[in-house]
């Protein structure tokens, strides 16, 4: 399952020049967080903005965007300009105050446990969080919950046997997320900031679409690579292939 309806507003913006653009970007991740994140956050507001649109007809004006793992805040910006009102949750205090970004409404919280009512949200977004958690699903579940029914919840994941599975650590963690991290400690002197089985966790893109296939309370509307042009979307469609070259994958589901 790679294309749908929900997706044909951002397939015609899923382009090649976009891609790389972003692919440029990532090197930024730790040295200038700002750069990278900022870019981050405008194509993602873009995309749930044309997922949510193509979806309901609206754009995201008016409507509650819950990001679980929101970290600073980094895309509160980018979802006020759409008019929606953003919410970040987020359980680390020290992610929360680390871009110096003050974010009105920011809720200190667990995904595994959110601290919000059901069927309170219109949009529950995770953004590149689940490969960070040891139980994935169940904060799938929790964002599923959370939201309105009729709502989207948008999960994007970033996917181990990626070229950026082992994130810092890359491409080590090919040879295993413990031998990479101890050879990111003896080359650099201090430990990654992403810690195999602590904060960083081996998930696959088979994980997430058997979850999203199978959980009784929402319907698996797409499945896509979030970075790849439209062409490519076909990755997602063949086992084994999907795990080594879709890198980050995109799930949406409505609420039932």
């Amino acid at each position: 399952m790679s294309a749908s309806p929900v997706t044909r507003l951002f397939a015609e913006r899923a382009t090649l020049s976009r891609s790389l653009r972003l692919l440029g970007s990532f090197e930024h991740e730790q040295t200038d967080p700002d750069l990278f994140y900022g870019a981050i956050a405008r194509d993602t507001a873009e995309l749930v903005d044309d997922l949510h649109r193509a979806d309901t007809g609206r754009d995201l004006g008016g409507t509650v965007v819950l990001d679980v793992g929101g970290g600073p805040g980094y895309f509160a910006d980018a979802f006020a300009a759409r008019g929606a009102r953003y919410v970040p949750v987020e359980p680390d205090p020290s992610e929360m105050h680390a871009a110096g970004l003050s974010v009105g409404g920011s809720i200190r919280g667990s995904g595994l446990a959110l601290p919000i009512r059901t069927n309170s949200v219109d949009v529950c977004l995770s953004s590149n969080v689940a490969e960070h958690v040891a139980d994935p699903w169940r904060m799938g579940e929790e964002m599923l919950r959370v939201t309105r029914p009729g709502g989207l919840v948008v999960l994007s994941y970033t996917l181990w046997f990626g070229p950026f599975g082992g994130h810092e650590t890359g491409p080590w963690h090919y040879l295993g997320g413990e031998y990479a991290a101890r050879r990111y400690r003896r080359e650099t002197g201090h430990e990654p900031k992403n810690r195999f089985g602590r904060s960083l966790f081996p998930i696959r893109g088979s994980h997430g679409l058997q979850w999203a296939r199978a959980t009784e309370n929402g319907e698996l509307l797409a499945a896509f690579p979030r970075y790849h042009p439209r062409w490519a979307w076909w990755t997602v469609n063949i086992p084994v292939v999907r795990e080594a070259l879709v890198s980050n994958l995109v799930l949406v589901l409505r609420k039932r």
